[in-house]
């Protein structure tokens, strides 16, 4: 009569485990959502959150990433641009462009044409996130950038600077956004994996392919009240 208890008690463990390691598995996978008009994809990893989507606009042979982090971690996080990593499916690593790179080569090329579109099609997607608040990223950038400047090329490194995702240490509760820029030659990122390291921790997005993270998605249409 013992081992009926004890049999119980095994398999009661035994589909606790299970579930422990599927939802060990599911956490590991990012969250899509739609907002602003672009889809994007948000990882939680030790108090760090990640989210992203690819901006609809390739400027100056970049394929541009809108990123949010917050830190909801006890400790100061270190946040790079350069952490930012893209595998495509071949294996090929396309690494982001450092922040100061970007801002020189604007610097040296930059046109009235890149300055609208960056700035215009960024903030679309910020403002467009109506729940993310950051506390150390774009708006205060942007104001920093703002002294008196003259000429196009002046401008346009001024808000590559103010937009391109810097080097930030995050305290609890901050958060920061910028965009990341990948040298695609004037294409979309395409299919792949993103990958970023801060500090021990690896965020994974799968980008492309059947559900096109990174995309915009078409919602499908809700049921007419004649079909109810």
């Amino acid at each position: 009569m013992e081992r009926l208890p004890r049999l119980a008690r095994s398999l009661w463990w035994r589909g606790l485990g299970m579930l422990v390691c599927a939802a060990a598995g599911l956490s590991a996978q990012s969250i899509e959502f739609e907002t602003g008009g672009l889809h994007y994809q948000t990882l939680t990893r030790a108090g760090i959150t990640i989210m992203f989507a690819e901006l609809p606009v390739q400027i100056r042979e970049y394929a541009i990433l809108q990123v949010a982090v917050s830190n909801g971690s006890p400790s100061g996080r270190t946040v790079k641009g350069e952490d930012f990593r893209f595998i495509r499916p071949d294996g090929t690593v396309v690494r982001a462009t450092p922040a100061p790179a970007v801002v020189e080569e604007f610097l040296e090329k930059g046109n009235r044409n890149d300055v609208i579109k960056l700035i215009s099609t960024y903030e679309l997607g910020l403002y467009g996130m109506g729940r993310f608040r950051s506390t150390n990223g774009y708006e205060v950038r942007r104001r920093n950038a703002q002294a008196e400047l003259y000429g196009q090329r002046l401008k346009a490194a001024a808000a590559a600077s103010a937009i391109a995702f810097v080097t930030t240490r995050l305290r609890p509760a901050e958060s920061t956004d910028g965009a990341i820029f990948f040298p695609t030659q004037g294409k979309p990122i395409g299919t792949g994996k993103l990958v970023v390291n801060v500090g021990t921790e690896v965020f994974e997005y799968q980008v492309g392919g059947e559900h096109a993270p990174g995309q915009l998605k078409t919602r499908p249409p809700a049921p007419s009240s004649s079909s109810q």
